[in-house]
Parts: structure tokens; C-alpha cells; sequence
């Protein structure tokens, strides 16, 4: 059996296809060979990146906590006496003033009391009058004058005591304040104890919030708290620390701080949820764009771009942070340029090109 004899691809190609398709398989071959000159003459490409400054800037630090809002002054109105409501002169939610008479408990048998004893008491005062100027004239002996002055000082006492019993029956706003929902109806009989309404001065309100005691000798009377609620995106509500509580609780190793905030709107209501961000006085820190910074477990780093626009991996030491930015304790110099953007690709010593950040869409 004759065996055929292989033919370079050269010769079967010229044989089969003729010269012209041999150039363009001989082109083709060419193209797909490695090794072809890249940009620059075959470097590595620069990489693109955003560039920033290390900055010294006022950083005020915050101590953020939760807080519940509650009345400057509250009270809850009961009855002293067992008696039958005569008269409301409140509505649901009114503002009063202080000493505004809310309820009138008070019946006719104790006013017709008051009114007899108060006439006794007249009675009594003119008739020691009279003795008095019998004694001086010595038409009566002395002890007659005495015993008309234990009279008059006995109806003095009672009407005294009436009157006592009757503002029992009157209920009256001890503050000024917002009333809660009236909790009785006209002609309805209460006993001691039975609520009637709340009361609230709600133009100041006392904020209440924990802070932990590793934090305590950075609170003092007198710092700035800004307060948030959920229920006024965008709205915040400032105030001061007024009380620093006396004692750490052992459970939360926390200690109470105490703020007052003006709420002259009305707006904050007692029970309230707050968000508390207690401000620190004001200092100047070293700080960068918060993406600028690497973190693998609790190294950080960054990089500084060097003359030449070659970079250096520098571990730096961070801070506090805030909205978009870091504080760098230790690391880099004020004035020191640096990697924003771009630095995922890097390596130590990788040459790059600075390029405008995209505007934000």
C-alpha cells in the first residue's frame, strides 16, 4: 500500500488555493501572535485616577445618642374631695395660664357655710370693738373683753377652714401649660384620686440621654445638643446640657445628661424619640475624602503621589470621621497630594494620570 508523503501547509495552500489566499493565511498567522508593541512602546499604561489634598480643617467632634423628650413641667389633676363636678371651663388641648380655674367642685351647702361664718366673724369683730371701749371706760371688767376676743378669733378659724374646704373644690392650673383630654363630665361624682386631666409646659422641653462613662470628661453644662425627629425631616432643634448626672448606672456603665431645649413652636411633644448629637468645642485635624482610604482588617492606608506621578502605599493612622471625610492622626502632612478615586488597580510605585472626577449625575 503506497503511503502519501506530507506537504508543508505552505505547498498545500499554493497547490489548493493559489498565491493569493497563501498571503492572506500567512497574514492572518502573523496577527495572531503575541508580542506586538502596545502603546508607548509596550510599558504599562499610566492609570487613570482623581487626585485630592490632605487638609487641616475645624472638625468638631459629636457624642450621638438617643434621647426621650418630656415636659419641663408635668402634673397629672386629680380631685381632693369626694364631691360632683358643677362646672368645666376647659376644652381638650387648651393653653392656660396659671391659676386658671379648670373645675368647680364646690357645692351650695359649703358656700351658704362660709357665707354664715363669715358673717359670725363680723359679728364677733364689732362686738369686741364695742367691749373694748366699755373696758377702757371701766363700765365692764376685763375678762368680758377676753372672752369676746377667744369668740372672734373661734368665727375667724371657721370661716377660715371653710374656705380652706371650698378651694379644695376648685381645681386651678398650678403652671402654665397645655391641658391633656378632660377624663370627667359635668355632674359626675369624683373621689380623691380620680383624674380629671394632665398638664404640660411643653415651651421648654428636658431631653434626657445616656452617655457611656468613657465619655464623661468630655461632657460639661453648657455644650451645644442638637436634637432630630423622625416626625420633622430636616429639622433640628437646639439647645444646651444643663445637669450631668451624679451617678454611673452599673448595668450600662452609662451616665444620664440633661438638656433643655426651646420649643417655642410647640412642635416636640413629651415621649418623643430623639436622635442627640452632643458637640464637642471645636479643633483642627487632618482630614481626606473617606473613599481615599484602604482597609484590610485594621490596617488602613493610602496613596500619596509622588514626583513624577508614581505613588507610595502609606499606612496612616485614622481618627474620627464625619459625613464624606476622616480624620488622619498620623501618616501623611497638610498639603500632600493623594489618591481619591482609582485606587482599586494600584500597586506600590504603579505610575498614574491625574483626570477630572466625573460630574455627579
Amino acid at each position: 500500500m503506497r503511503t502519501a508523503s506530507r506537504l508543508p501547509l505552505a505547498h498545500f495552500f499554493r497547490r489548493v488555493a493559489g498565491p493569493g489566499l497563501l498571503a492572506a493565511a500567512i497574514l492572518l498567522t502573523g496577527c495572531g501572535r503575541s508580542g506586538a508593541p502596545g502603546p508607548q512602546g509596550g510599558g504599562p499604561q499610566a492609570a487613570a485616577v482623581t487626585a485630592g489634598t490632605v487638609v487641616e480643617s475645624d472638625w468638631q467632634d459629636e457624642i450621638r445618642s438617643l434621647g426621650t423628650a418630656q415636659a419641663s413641667e408635668s402634673v397629672t389633676l386629680t380631685a381632693k374631695v369626694t364631691e360632683t363636678v358643677t362646672r368645666i371651663n376647659f376644652q381638650d388641648g387648651d393653653f392656660v395660664e396659671a391659676g386658671a380655674v379648670l373645675v368647680d367642685l364646690s357645692g351650695r351647702a359649703e358656700v351658704a357655710q362660709l357665707e354664715a361664718a363669715q358673717a359670725t366673724h363680723v359679728e364677733a369683730s364689732k362686738q369686741y370693738d364695742r367691749l373694748a371701749e366699755l373696758v377702757k371706760q371701766g363700765t365692764i371688767p376685763r375678762s368680758q373683753l377676753d372672752t369676746q376676743l377667744s369668740v372672734r378669733d373661734a368665727a375667724r378659724a371657721r370661716a377660715d377652714a371653710i374656705r380652706a374646704a371650698l378651694a379644695d373644690r376648685i381645681l386651678s392650673a398650678p403652671f402654665t401649660g397645655v391641658l391633656g383630654f378632660r377624663r370627667v363630665s359635668p355632674g359626675a361624682l369624683v373621689t380623691p384620686g380620680t383624674v380629671i386631666t394632665t398638664l404640660d409646659d411643653i415651651r421648654t422641653i428636658k431631653l434626657d440621654f445616656a452617655v457611656p462613662e468613657t465619655r464623661l470628661g468630655q461632657i460639661a453644662t453648657g455644650q451645644t445638643v442638637r436634637a432630630e425627629s423622625p416626625a420633622f425631616p430636616g429639622r433640628t432643634f437646639e439647645g444646651e446640657v444643663t445637669a450631668v448626672g451624679s451617678r454611673v448606672d452599673p448595668l450600662t456603665r452609662a451616665v444620664t445628661v440633661r438638656a433643655l431645649l426651646p420649643n417655642p413652636e410647640g412642635l416636640l411633644r413629651p415621649g418623643m424619640l430623639l436622635t442627640v448629637r452632643l458637640l464637642q468645642p471645636v479643633r483642627r485635624a487632618l482630614t481626606v475624602p473617606e473613599i481615599a482610604v484602604e482597609q484590610i482588617g485594621t490596617r488602613a492606608y493610602l496613596y500619596r503621589i509622588e514626583p513624577g506621578d508614581k505613588v507610595a502605599q502609606v499606612d496612616v493612622t485614622l481618627g474620627a470621621r464625619r459625613r464624606g471625610e476622616v480624620e488622619i492622626l498620623s501618616g501623611v502632612a497638610a498639603g500632600e497630594r493623594i489618591v481619591v478615586e482609582g485606587t482599586v488597580k494600584l500597586r506600590p510605585g504603579a505610575q498614574v494620570r491625574v483626570v477630572e472626577p466625573e460630574p455627579a449625575s
